[in-house]
């Protein structure tokens, strides 16, 4: 059970990703989009530590489950809804701003989901029911990005950000698979190799941040359908290795 007290430094981390997500807004107002896409980025860094730091300090809450929630909402949902659609979408009229709400509804959506879960004894915490919020986020700020890079004007991508739009937010709300990595445990020891990956990692980063990131996010959205489909054929194959069994083998 969390306590009901609050905690300042796992609460820090989730403040920098809500300011993060609202600097977005700002910078996508003025023009700014590369600003608000690497925003969104550092959202997504910050959210991603600041339940680590509460777990590994001991300092859980039930504020900071509420508060984090919040934060999510405005950085990964309202955030890039926004950034996407004063980037491409206001162009195409009513579908515009409807494809952005999708993507924002979305967003809500999976985040109650998500929330109603926390405690479930059946659910299975390698994955994720639904792709989960900072990575749509990641997926519509990395799209912004690659564009603003190439000087790409969101006016001749504006179908394709709907349908990227779209997509993340039906993602969100699906019920395929999503891998979590919540076993990983960074308090143990690893072998020399996964240190040289993390490295390797970085630098491959370092070298094109917006095509990689974008890259990255669009191959795990797409992880879930893969996951979906590959599991569908195995149960097609089960079934028909199934029937053609004997009776007395069934």
């Amino acid at each position: 059970m969390r306590d009901r007290g609050i905690y300042l430094l796992p609460n820090l981390f989730t403040t920098g990703a809500l300011f993060a997500g609202f600097y977005a807004v700002v910078q996508a107002m003025n023009g700014r989009f590369e600003h608000a896409a690497v925003a969104i980025f550092i959202a997504m860094v910050l959210d991603g530590l600041d339940g680590r730091v509460a777990r590994m300090t001991h300092t859980q809450s039930a504020f900071g489950a509420e508060y984090d929630s919040l934060s999510d909402m405005v950085s990964f949902g309202v955030a890039p809804a926004l950034v996407i659609y004063v980037f491409a979408l206001q162009g195409l009229g009513k579908i515009g701003w409807i494809a952005a709400f999708v993507y924002c509804a979305g967003a809500a959506l999976r985040l109650a989901r998500f929330n109603t879960q926390l405690d479930a004894a059946t659910t299975d915490k390698r994955f994720f029911q639904g792709m989960p919020s900072p990575s749509a986020a990641a997926l519509i700020a990395g799209f912004v990005w690659v564009m603003v890079e190439y000087g790409v004007d969101g006016h001749d991508v504006r179908w394709l950000a709907a349908a990227i739009a779209l997509f993340g937010g039906l993602t969100m709300v699906s019920n395929f698979r999503y891998y979590s990595g919540k076993e990983i445990n960074l308090r143990k020891s690893v072998p020399f190799f996964v240190i040289l990956l993390v490295v390797l990692a970085f630098i491959l980063v370092s070298t094109s941040p917006p095509e990689v990131l974008f890259g990255v996010f669009a191959l795990y959205g797409l992880s879930g359908y893969g996951d979906a489909l590959l599991r569908f054929v195995r149960r097609k194959k089960a079934a028909k290795i199934k029937t053609l069994l004997p009776d007395d083998e069934k």
